[in-house]
């Protein structure tokens, strides 16, 4: 578990279930992504979230604030073939209703935080949609930086998510930008 000013991240619960399975049907939330997540999928995502964070003991967190539950922020690895991998990436998502409020970036510092601080990492990356500049900013604030363009290869040619920015950004550095609060 890890905790901020505000938020709590921490294992997923049943009762995250049913909010997470509405952000995956809500266009604005799934707009830099393919398709919207059906329940199915979306249960399958929470299953594949809490067995990886039971696993390695870290992974893609649900993000609560006063006992409600906002969407996630945490570390994965990734397991698509791109240039840049092996990687560990950081990533999030949030209902709608939790944009604004500044979650994602102060989840996503901690987050940096424990991946540099605690599990010693070299480097963490993010990537994203063109069009997804929510979560560039995110990533700008975060400290990362952007590190070229790729082609995703989980989204069929052709289609409009495909192109993806990369941004990255290593322990040194992080520790150096000012967005190291802790360490």
């Amino acid at each position: 578990m890890i905790q901020t000013e505000r938020l709590v991240l921490r294992q997923w619960q049943d009762s995250d279930r049913a909010p997470f399975a509405a952000m995956g049907v809500d266009p604005e939330v799934m707009r830099h992504f393919p398709a919207p997540l059906d329940r199915e999928g979306s249960d399958a995502f929470v299953d594949r979230a809490t067995a990886a964070i039971d696993e390695r003991g870290w992974g893609l967190w649900a993000v609560e604030r006063d006992g409600e539950f906002l969407g996630f922020t945490g570390l994965a690895v990734p397991t698509f073939e791109a240039s840049f991998l092996p990687a560990v990436e950081i990533g999030w998502r949030f209902a709608r209703e939790a944009w604004g409020h500044g979650y994602a970036t102060e989840a996503a510092r901690a987050v940096l935080r424990y991946a540099f601080a605690e599990l010693e990492l070299a480097s963490v990356v993010s990537f994203t949609t063109v069009a997804n500049l929510r979560s560039q900013a995110v990533m700008t604030r975060i400290g990362m930086h952007r590190a070229g363009e790729f082609e995703h290869p989980r989204i069929a040619a052709g289609h409009p998510q495909r192109p993806h920015l990369l941004y990255r950004v290593d322990r040194h550095d992080w520790l150096l930008s000012g967005t190291a609060p802790g360490v």
